[in-house]
């Protein structure tokens, strides 16, 4: 029987038993906490809290700047120190709510709505929006927005994105070791909302344990199937898996609703479950630390707002000062410069190494052997685009559709020239679409 995947793709090391192994672990900030009024696609949130307000966990601090948008809550109590602009791990300087941590940690009292039972489709819809959750995968399109397609009937598949094909990430394996009752009863939540469809939890078979301890828990409910997938990266873009999962096909200019699927990663669909369920809003998540520069790769759960640096202090600092330290995975990562920034409701992974193999390569010539086109998952032709954006090209680059790059990568890894495909096509895709705004 062939092994549910889909066109491309590549096999890089995985890096994932530096952590996979290691049980998910508590840890408290110390430090100040700093609260990005942009954590997610969309409009800001609004601050709602002045300098020299005292403020506990679980607290609303900003509300919603419009219907794509969420709020924020603070994560420790505390006394707010500012509201000014802050650095983020992009670089960028963001207007951000600076708490004074007091190191109580005290909490609003959180209890759920109501039973799920009593609650409609519009109060589990507004309970998920007013929790400020947000896909916690990486892209942080708001959660409300994405569960609110103009015909809910017309959904066919509930997708949970089990796949972590990036390397390194152990973060999602340990929650679906660790807590599978949460995933299972948020994704039969999330089934409430759309009358005709099924779940899928689909899962690369690679976490053989994960798969069998779906499959025994939902044995017999016909709702919900368990689908294992061909470790292969990048499975876990959202176009791969709805096409492994159900031979659907998207492109850029269509969402995963124009073709009957939902789909929501492991950690968001947890963070829905807890909403719903114990009334607790996002302030926290599970973050892997590994690399081989560290000195003990770790998953932990922690307060959104934390600072890196605490983060990897709690994993015993670095073993080898790194060449790279990445924030997220290798593949779709980017490099930082700093460590004394917050962590976000997007923040995945801190990865540090001890060689730059990126760069120590020297690019050379195309030799036009057709790597890059192999195993590209968009099926497009990646030299030929990077050569389009690195002359600015634009009708050429949007002629040969430079938009259906997912900007995975797998082009760059693969390319014998050691050419920077991925980043040259990125650069063109980024001024695209930031024509199409206005």
């Amino acid at each position: 029987m062939a092994k549910l995947t889909f066109i491309g793709g590549i096999h890089p090391n995985d890096g994932k038993n530096l952590s996979k192994r290691k049980p998910i672990e508590d840890i408290l900030p110390k430090g100040e906490m700093v609260y990005p009024l942009s954590q997610h696609i969309g409009a800001p949130a609004k601050a709602i809290v002045a300098k020299g307000d005292r403020v506990l966990a679980g607290q609303m601090i900003a509300e919603a700047g419009g219907f794509v948008s969420v709020p924020i809550f603070a994560s420790v109590s505390g006394t707010v120190k500012c509201i000014e602009p802050r650095r983020v791990v992009t670089g960028d300087m963001i207007m951000s709510i600076v708490v004074e941590n007091d190191c109580l940690y005290e909490e609003v009292e959180m209890a759920p709505k109501a039973p799920l039972e009593e609650l409609s489709r519009e109060d589990i819809i507004g309970i998920i929006r007013d929790s400020g959750i947000v896909g916690m995968g990486g892209a942080g399109f708001p959660t409300h927005v994405k569960l609110s397609p103009k015909d809910p009937e017309k959904i066919d598949y509930v997708i949970a994105n089990c796949a972590e094909c990036e390397p390194y990430l152990t973060s999602d394996y340990r929650r679906m070791v660790e807590e599978p009752e949460k995933v299972v009863a948020g994704l039969k939540i999330l089934l409430r909302l759309f009358p005709n469809a099924v779940g899928i939890l689909a899962v690369e078979d690679n976490k053989e344990d994960c798969i069998d301890t779906f499959r025994s828990m939902t044995q017999g409910d016909p709702q919900i199937t368990v689908k294992a997938l061909k470790t292969k990266y990048p499975q876990g873009g959202e176009r791969q898996l709805i096409y492994a999962c159900t031979g659907r096909k998207i492109n850029s200019t269509m969402l995963p609703a124009d073709v009957g699927c939902v789909v929501n990663n492991v950690d968001t669909i947890v963070a829905v479950y807890r909403a719903v369920m114990e009334g607790h809003p996002l302030f926290e998540r599970i973050v892997t630390v590994t690399g081989d520069a560290v000195v003990n790769p770790q998953n932990f759960r922690v307060r959104i707002g934390m600072s890196y640096q605490e983060i990897l202090e709690a994993a015993g600092g670095f073993r080898i000062q790194p060449e790279k330290i990445i924030c997220g995975g290798p593949m779709m990562g980017f490099g930082m410069f700093e460590m004394n920034v917050p962590t976000t409701k997007t923040s995945t992974a801190l990865l540090a190494l001890t060689v730059d193999e990126v760069a120590a390569m020297k690019p050379g010539p195309c030799i036009r052997c057709g790597r890059c086109v192999e195993v590209c998952p968009g099926r497009v032709v990646p030299s030929l685009l990077a050569d389009c954006a690195e002359h600015f090209d634009e009708e050429g680059f949007l002629q040969h559709n430079g938009m259906e790059c997912c900007e995975c990568g797998c082009c760059s890894y693969i390319c014998p020239a050691k050419r920077p495909l991925t980043q040259e096509i990125k650069s063109m895709r980024k001024i695209q679409l930031a024509k199409r705004k206005k």
